[in-house]
């Protein structure tokens, strides 16, 4: 592990620590002020889908095969928005292709909920950047064969290609709080917060060393993540939620060739932007008459 990486995964902890304890006091003092509670969701569900835009921190990528073991320092990554058409986002045979989140999620009370969602990230590592490379290429026919140690390289398209792009696949689980801070009667406003943790299921397109493009769905690491977000509830049914979400993600079982002992690992933190758009199902008549009647 290089100096970089060591420094890098300190900040990054050390940052997200810093998000949950945020988190954790945003929800418990938001517990503690209870006058306006939201009532009656308790045995009921919600879903959502929506999109996200994505940052990412620097990561350090190392790549290991029968003839390579090799480290790639503080590598820049970008996410991958589509560009905006009524029928990419909207039509349903196109709305799998950008960047979207999908929860489905069941109230335990009338605050708390936990559910089960995917963030479709996409992440792309940027062509023409120079890192730092740490260690060995034994490929003879390669021109990148030598010994590394601290160099600078650039990473172009014949010594890597490098992107999570359909997708990242962050499946996880959340627990949230949730509450009413304003109420206009047909529309009412609640915060939300919460913390979850998952497992990543990259679909990873790698060219590494020239050798044959690789492109498959793999179960390569898990992430912890954390959320804030407003809600407009409309006619107590449909809502419009914007959120905050931050995370870890460590990916230590990355597939990059056709070849099972090649692989790769990174660990980097995420800060995603959401619109999401959604429906709560009601499925006792007594709470839905109370929630209107707030």
């Amino acid at each position: 592990m290089g100096k970089g990486e060591v420094k890098h995964k300190a900040h990054m902890k050390t940052t997200f620590l810093f998000c949950c304890i945020t988190l954790f006091s945003y929800a418990s003092s938001a517990q503690t002020n209870s006058k306006t509670n939201t009532r009656g969701r308790k045995g009921g569900l919600y879903l959502y889908w929506g999109w996200n835009w994505d940052n990412y921190s620097k990561s350090d990528i190392s790549f290991s095969g029968p003839d390579y073991h090799f480290t790639l320092q503080e590598v820049v990554a970008r996410d991958s928005p589509s560009d905006f058409t009524l029928e990419k986002y909207f039509g349903i045979s196109h709305i799998t292709i950008p960047q979207f989140n999908f929860r489905i999620g069941y109230f335990l009370s009338d605050h708390w909920d936990i559910s089960f969602g995917m963030d479709h990230m996409k992440y792309v590592v940027e062509q023409n950047q120079v890192v730092q490379i740490d260690g060995t290429i034994s490929k003879m026919e390669s021109p990148y064969h030598g010994e590394y140690q601290d160099e600078d390289i650039m990473i172009v398209d014949d010594f890597l290609q490098f992107e999570h792009t359909d997708g990242l696949n962050y499946e996880n689980i959340e627990a949230r709080y949730s509450n009413l801070f304003f109420d206009l009667n047909k529309i009412k406003f609640h915060y939300t917060a919460g913390i979850g943790a998952g497992m990543l299921l990259p679909k990873t397109n790698t060219t590494l060393l020239n050798m044959e493009r690789h492109d498959d769905y793999h179960l390569s690491g898990y992430g912890i993540s954390g959320v804030i977000g407003l809600n407009a509830l409309f006619f107590d049914h449909f809502f419009i939620q914007a959120e905050m979400k931050a995370g870890v993600i460590n990916m230590p079982d990355i597939r990059t060739t056709f070849d099972s002992a090649d692989r790769a690992h990174q660990q980097f933190m995420f800060y995603q932007h959401n619109i999401v758009f959604g429906a709560l199902i009601y499925f006792n008549h007594k709470a839905k008459e109370k929630t209107s009647m707030e």
